[in-house]
C-alpha cells in the first residue's frame, strides 16, 4: 500500500474513547483502594495473610545494596492471580491506564530488606544469595522461578500502607505495601526444566542463561523476574537485581542476541512504514534498506507524563546506534529505547532480514500516568501486525510522516541523525 494511502486509512484505535475518559483523570482508583482495604481485612487472620497467591516479585533499589525485596500478591482475588502479572496479555486485552492502576493497586507488596549479596542485612556472615532457599529471600526466589503463581502464607508486622507509588516510565506502578515478618510456601512450586538447567549450572554466565531461556520460549517478563531474584549467572556472581535494572538488562541482552542473528542477513528491499497507537502513545516504525542502524525519537506533549507543564513546548529527545550497537547506557530515552529496539529486532529476526530503523514515539496528554515500559515494548511488537505503507525513499517517508507529527520536519531533522541523513558512528558511543 502506498504510504499516503496508508496514512489516510489510519483510524483511531479502539482505545480512543477509553483514553478520552482517562483524560478526565477519573478518581475511581480511590474507590478501588477502599475495596482493597475491605478485602485485606477479610483475608487477615491475626497478623498473618492466609491463602495468599503470589504471581510475581519486586526488588527495589533504594539504599542499594541494602534494598527492599517483596512478593506481590492479589488480596481477595487469588483465583485470578495470573491476570495480575505484567506481560503482553495486558496489551492483548486492551488494558487502559485505569485498568493497569487497578491491577497494580490490587497487589500487596509484602516486603523486607536484604543485602543484594546476602539474605540478611543484619549479618554478612549469613549464606550468600545463591545458597539461599529458605527464609524470605528463598521464598521470593521460589516465586520468581515458578511456572505458575505460588500459594503462600505471609506474616506481617503491620497493616499495609495504601498509598500508590506511581512508578516510572520503566517500572510498573506499585500498590499497597506492608512489612513482612516471614513467608512460607504452602505448596511445592512447579519449576520449568529450562529454569532448573540454568540454576544447576554453576559456571553459566547470566547473559548466556538469559539467551538460553529466551530461545526456549520464555518471554523477557519471566526472565527479568528470575534475574531479579538472583537466580541467573555464575554461582558466585549471583545477586539480587533491582527490578528496574533487570528489565533493561534483559531487553538489552536479548536484543544483542537478536542483532547477532540478523547481522549477516540480507537487507529488506523496500521502505516500510508501520504504525500503532496505544494508551495515548502513537508509534511510527520506519524500516529502510541497509545494514542495521536504530534510533528512537520521543516527542512528549505538554501535559503528558514527564512533560507536565501544559503551557510548555514539545519535549524532544533521541538516542541511536550503528551496526555494532552501543557501548554506553542510553540516558536520554532510557528503558523505552531498549524496549522499542527489542520489538524491532524480534520482527527482523522473524523474517530473516536486517534494516535501518527509525522509531518515532508521540506521547499525547492522554498518557496521564506511567504504566511501565512494557507498553512501549508491546506497542512496537504489535506494530508489525497487519499492513504497512510503502515509500519510494527513506527521507520521503520521513517527510510524509512529519505532516502527522506534533513537531516540524525541520525540528525533527535537528534532533534525529537518521532523519537528517547522518550515518551513525560507533566512535560516538565509546565515551
Amino acid at each position: 500500500m502506498r504510504l499516503d494511502d496508508y496514512i489516510e486509512e489510519l483510524e483511531p484505535d479502539e482505545e480512543a474513547e477509553r483514553r478520552r475518559l482517562a483524560k478526565e483523570k477519573s478518581y475511581a482508583i480511590t474507590d478501588h483502594l477502599e475495596e482493597f482495604e475491605r478485602r485485606f481485612d477479610d483475608a487477615l487472620s491475626g497478623d498473618t495473610l492466609v491463602g495468599s497467591t503470589a504471581p510475581s516479585i519486586f526488588v527495589g533499589r533504594s539504599n542499594y545494596p541494602d534494598i527492599p525485596i517483596g512478593v506481590l500478591s492479589p488480596v481477595g482475588d487469588e483465583d485470578d492471580a495470573q491476570e495480575y502479572v505484567t506481560d503482553g496479555n495486558w496489551y492483548n486485552q486492551g488494558y487502559a491506564i485505569d485498568d493497569v492502576l487497578q491491577r497494580r493497586t490490587g497487589l500487596l507488596n509484602s516486603n523486607k530488606r536484604a543485602n543484594v549479596d546476602s539474605p540478611s542485612i543484619a549479618s554478612r556472615l549469613t549464606p550468600s544469595v545463591h545458597d539461599t532457599w529458605d527464609g524470605f529471600v528463598g521464598v521470593q526466589r521460589e516465586v520468581a522461578i515458578a511456572g505458575n503463581p505460588v500459594d503462600l502464607e505471609i506474616g506481617l508486622d503491620d497493616t499495609p500502607d495504601l498509598g500508590l507509588d506511581a512508578g516510572t516510565d520503566v517500572a510498573t506502578p506499585r500498590g499497597p505495601r506492608a512489612n513482612a515478618r516471614n513467608a512460607e510456601l504452602r505448596e511445592n512450586p512447579y519449576v520449568p526444566k529450562p529454569v532448573k538447567k540454568t540454576l544447576e549450572d554453576d559456571d553459566w554466565q547470566a547473559q548466556g542463561a538469559m539467551t538460553y531461556l529466551y530461545r526456549r520460549g520464555f518471554d523477557v517478563y519471566e526472565i527479568n523476574s528470575i534475574l531479579s531474584a538472583g537466580a541467573l549467572g555464575e554461582t558466585k556472581q549471583r545477586r539480587l537485581v533491582p527490578t528496574r535494572w533487570s528489565i533493561t538488562a534483559v531487553d538489552d541482552t536479548v536484543s544483542q542476541f537478536l542483532r547477532g542473528r540478523i547481522r549477516t542477513e540480507q537487507s529488506i528491499d523496500e521502505v516500510q512504514v508501520w504504525a500503532n497507537e496505544y494508551m495515548g502513545n502513537r508509534y511510527w516504525v520506519v524500516l529502510a534498506p541497509g545494514t542495521w542502524e536504530f534510533e528512537l525519537v520521543e516527542m512528549k506533549a505538554p501535559g503528558s507524563i514527564w512533560n507536565p507543564n501544559s503551557d510548555g513546548d514539545i519535549w524532544l529527545q533521541s538516542a541511536s546506534e550503528g551496526y555494532e550497537g552501543r557501548t554506553s547506557y542510553v540516558e536520554e530515552t532510557a528503558g523505552a529505547y531498549y524496549a522499542a529496539r527489542l520489538g524491532v529486532l524480534e520482527y527482523l529476526e522473524s523474517i530473516g532480514r536486517q534494516a535501518k530503523c527509525l522509531v518515532l514515539r508521540e506521547v499525547s496528554d492522554d498518557y496521564w500516568a506511567p504504566v511501565g515500559v512494557w507498553q512501549v515494548r508491546e506497542s512496537v511488537r504489535n506494530a508489525f501486525d497487519g499492513q504497512y505503507g510503502e515509500a519510494e525513499t527513506f527521507h520521503g517517508a520521513i517527510a510524509e510522516i512529519a505532516t502527522q507529527l506534533p513537531v516540524s520536519h525541520a525540528r525533527l531533522q535537528r534532533k534525529s541523525e537518521l532523519a537528517a541523513g547522518l550515518q551513525t558512528n560507533l566512535n560516538a558511543f565509546s565515551q
